[in-house]
């Protein structure tokens, strides 16, 4: 699933193609796409067609459209009194620029699920092989954390917010009874943080997965949120973390920070640090991959 560096990836692509322009069609050729709209196809036509897309926003894997008619449009991502259109990429989800002529003999065809033409002659295809993500319009709405699509509120701030203070962070981590890694892929405590980035943050922090948060001193805490902006930082120059073809660019360019990873996905290798080999661990539906010698459980 992308996480905040690669859906910022995409954010940036969306911002230099589409920012400026306006929404001329939309198709849905995927009811599940929209599942979340009662109006289905013919109130997303009526709520996005003519739209301007103001800005592109993001907060953890969420990532929305400011949208508006006007020149006072740019004031709804400051009053929180606006529409956006909200899009989660889900699992495979993918936002790619294609020229005007493009259609079903490209290649992307087969899995596309949204189709917007864009005023100057673009086409914007929502690509989502499995479905679970989706597109939604929907109101802006001002938080305390500051002005997000009604439907997220409930989301936190992410690592890459400049808005976000380490230290309160950690003491609201310290305040959890549950697993460090349970706790750093709760949305609602920390937003944007998925099990590639919680591997790769813990192992630069040499903190057990299962290590009780409440256990962890605030310093470390803090130290660990520093790797995690650290190594999304490096993600994101990076273009991302892809293993197939699920997740690419706007271009359709894959990221390459995989090469860079140091412990998700890399059991049964030695560790950088000190060559005991590293280990997987059923973690839920998913995988723990840690040094047993480094991060070791106290």
């Amino acid at each position: 699933m992308p996480e905040l560096p690669e859906v910022e990836v995409v954010r940036r692509g969306l911002d230099t193609h589409v920012r400026g322009r306006r929404f001329a069609s939309v198709d849905c050729l995927h009811p599940r796409a929209i599942r979340g709209l009662e109006g289905g196809e013919d109130q997303l036509k009526v709520l996005l067609v003519g739209q301007e897309v103001i800005s592109l926003q993001r907060r953890g894997k969420f990532l929305w459209l400011v949208l508006g008619k006007g020149d006072s449009a740019s004031q709804s991502e400051v009053l929180g009194d606006g529409e956006c259109l909200l899009v989660h990429l889900g699992m495979s989800g993918q936002m790619l620029i294609k020229d005007a002529a493009a259609d079903a003999d490209d290649p992307n065809f087969r899995h596309l699920r949204m189709r917007a033409r864009l005023d100057d002659g673009q086409q914007l295809w929502f690509v989502d092989q499995r479905t679970f993500g989706y597109w939604l319009p929907c109101e802006l709405v001002q938080i305390a954390t500051g002005v997000v699509p009604r439907t997220v509120t409930h989301i936190a701030r992410d690592l890459l917010d400049p808005q976000l203070c380490l230290s309160t962070l950690a003491r609201g981590i310290k305040a959890q009874r549950g697993e460090i890694k349970k706790v750093l892929l709760n949305q609602e405590i920390v937003a944007g943080i998925g099990n590639i980035y919680a591997d790769e943050m813990l192992f630069a922090a040499t903190l057990h997965p299962r290590q009780p948060a409440h256990r962890i001193s605030e310093k470390r805490l803090v130290e660990l949120l520093r790797h995690g902006q650290d190594v999304m930082l490096r993600a994101l120059e990076q273009g991302g973390t892809s293993f197939d073809e699920l997740y690419v660019n706007v271009n359709g360019q894959s990221g390459y920070f995989d090469l860079s990873l140091h412990a998700y996905g890399q059991h049964g290798r030695g560790c950088d640090r000190c060559g005991e080999i590293l280990v997987r661990e059923k973690f839920g539906n998913r995988s723990s991959h840690f040094c047993p010698a480094c991060q070791r459980l106290y």
